[in-house]
């Protein structure tokens, strides 16, 4: 299969191609992707969409507008959420961060709802509230960033489905005349109110799914989407996310949501049921609603960030409560000094737990180091205080990271998904945990299904096939590392090959899956990172590497990206003093021909020593 055929080389355009709601974006050279960080006119004036936490899709625009020409006054600008909840938050983390910078200014919530006709639609709606309201948060257009920063750290904004969906319900005079990626917004707009529901694309009646073998739940209730699918899907996704399915994958996809289905104990660990599991829209909502839940039940205190986060862990963490110790590299040296740190803080509050929370993640992105998760466990156990670990780049089939967590949080968007066409995330409590029942209390007083059904139906569908994927995957990333180690070793280009493989091996197999025999049946997972002799070298290896370039990871294609550059331009001296280097280039290894693979890393290998 030819290369043009499998990437995407138009700066700005969707990745995968053709995607609505394609969750990466097209930075196909170096120079694109440091000019993006410049915010360069060239570049950001070419996007047509974004990763959904840092690029707000163009649907949520073409609503926002609409919102802010009803509802705002003097300039106002606006943000859009599925509730009341999560926009008060959102207002509570505006004034509190420009108060910060001595900057005061009002912050207003108002909310629009539309009601549809219950005699066109039945119950066919895709949640019982979710796509029928809006909670609007208005501030100053000139203090956006404030706001921005609650959307991107969060991640708990509409969806761009929720936006064309409640676009639909809007009259002709508001509502788009296609999927608003495409088009542009329009400068005015009359109406506000349902005077009258328009006739959706499709009435198929709210029938049941298990008949619906071979098509998407979305074709075939077009916009009328069933609660029931929504909550079918919902079900499905719990389940599997939790292990519990004794049987699963396509063959059986009309029953894994059902009332009926055939269960096991949770391969997950010991106890483990779907009610120990929650969703959310993003992963970094998983990993906010997991520091918000840890910190309703604790008393304050700084939490721990352990290892490398994920940049907006790291913002979590700082921006909401007492703050934090961070423990950049994660080896056995940070154990040390943190087990000085909590022994130190002890003694100097005896009775008191030294810090709220510790976060890790297994392994880390970019570097792939896995911390020692046993020693972290230790220390939970004699200091009191709960692990949450993110296991997005191993993924739960690969680890098995629950014995050693309290909280384990995923990024469903990533290889779970796969399709790289809709965000979701999930936490799971674990039951063996010493907080759990704390933990619990607190999530069903406090939780809000705030995940748009239509959003869940794709994700279902998408992992199906998620073990299958992951095995191909597994199998292909190890193959690539293999062939650049080797040419590491002899003295090329690259400097440094990351993967579990040979970083920090001992602590990656303490949690990696093993079958009933001890035999390990996890992979190393899809994730690579390489550093280079030079900057010349690491821009040669990307612009020269014929695969997909944008951000994010586990999509079923390849996908490439200058991580530091991406992740971390405004800081990159300081990420560097970690081990991100300014040249790293980060794989996310997808299921293309083992062969083919190989064949393009040679090219983009070749191009690195050729600068060297």
């Amino acid at each position: 299969m030819s290369t043009k055929t499998l990437t995407t080389a138009v700066l700005g355009s969707p990745v995968p191609p053709l995607t609505p709601h394609a969750i990466s974006v097209c930075l196909p050279t170096w120079k694109d992707n440091i000019d993006y960080g410049e915010g360069d006119k060239r570049v950001v004036d070419s996007l047509v969409t974004g990763y959904p936490r840092f690029f707000i899709h163009r649907s949520i625009k073409k609503l926002a507008s609409i919102c802010e020409q009803k509802f705002g006054v003097s300039g106002e600008q606006c943000l859009l959420f599925p509730t009341s909840t999560v926009a008060k938050h959102c207002r509570a983390f505006i004034i509190q961060q420009a108060a910060k910078d001595n900057v005061h200014f009002q912050v207003r919530i108002t909310q629009l709802l539309l009601h549809s006709d219950s005699k066109d639609r039945g119950n066919c709606t895709p949640s019982s509230k979710l796509g029928t309201e809006l909670h609007i948060v208005l501030f100053p257009a000139d203090k956006f960033q404030y706001a921005k920063l609650f959307w991107g750290h969060t991640g708990t904004g509409i969806s761009s489905r929720y936006a064309e969906y409640f676009l639909s319900l809007l009259p002709e005079e508001t509502a788009p005349a296609s999927p608003a990626i495409y088009t542009k917004p329009r400068s005015a707009h009359r109406y506000y109110s349902v005077r009258e529901k328009r006739q959706s694309p499709a009435t198929t009646p709210c029938d049941a799914l298990s008949d619906d073998h071979s098509t998407y739940f979305e074709e075939r209730y077009g916009r009328n989407l069933s609660h029931d699918a929504a909550t079918f899907a919902k079900r499905a996704l719990r389940r599997r996310i939790a292990g519990v399915l004794l049987h699963d994958g396509p063959a059986v996809q009309d029953s894994v949501g059902s009332a009926n289905s055939e269960l096991q104990p949770s391969k997950r660990g010991p106890g483990v049921t779907e009610d120990d599991v929650y969703l959310f829209p993003s992963g970094m909502a998983a990993i906010w609603n997991a520091h918000q839940t840890v910190s309703a039940v604790r008393p304050a205190a700084k939490s721990v960030g352990f290892g490398w986060l994920y940049v907006d862990s790291l913002k979590i963490l700082a921006k909401w409560g007492p703050g934090y110790h961070f423990f950049g590299f994660g080896n056995e040296e940070d154990i040390d000094a943190l087990e000085a740190l909590l022994e130190a803080e002890s003694e100097k509050n005896p009775g008191c737990s030294p810090i709220m929370c510790l976060i890790a993640e297994f392994p880390s992105n970019p570097l792939l180091r896995s911390p020692n998760i046993r020693r972290l466990r230790d220390l939970a156990d004699k200091y009191e205080f709960p692990i949450i670990i993110d296991d997005t780049v191993g993924n739960f089939l690969n680890v098995e990271v629950m014995p050693y967590a309290d909280i384990v949080v995923s990024s469903l968007t990533k290889v779970f998904s796969g399709d790289a066409n809709v965000m979701g995330g999930s936490l799971v409590v674990n039951p063996q945990g010493r907080y759990y029942r704390a933990l619990k209390d607190q999530l069903s007083s406090a939780y809000e299904d705030i995940y748009y059904g239509e959003d869940a139906i794709y994700l279902e569908r998408n992992s199906r096939d998620f073990e299958r994927r992951v095995r191909v995957i597994d199998e292909n990333a190890e193959a690539v590392c293999d062939f650049l180690q080797s040419r590491s070793r002899a003295g090329g280009a690259i400097k440094h090959v990351f993967y579990p493989k040979w970083t920090t091996r001992e602590n990656y197999e303490q949690c990696r899956k093993r079958g009933s025999d001890g035999i390990s049946t996890g992979g190393f997972g899809g994730l690579l990172s390489l550093t280079f002799h030079s900057e010349a070298a690491s821009r040669a290896f990307f612009d020269s590497l014929p695969i997909n370039k944008g951000p994010s990871l586990g999509t079923n294609f390849s996908l490439a990206c200058p991580y530091a550059v991406m992740a971390h331009f405004t800081e990159l001296k300081w990420a560097a003093g970690y081990g991100v280097e300014l040249g790293l280039v980060r794989i996310s290894v997808g299921m293309e021909s083992k062969e083919d693979l190989l064949g393009r890393l040679k090219i983009a290998t070749e191009a690195a020593e050729a600068a060297v």
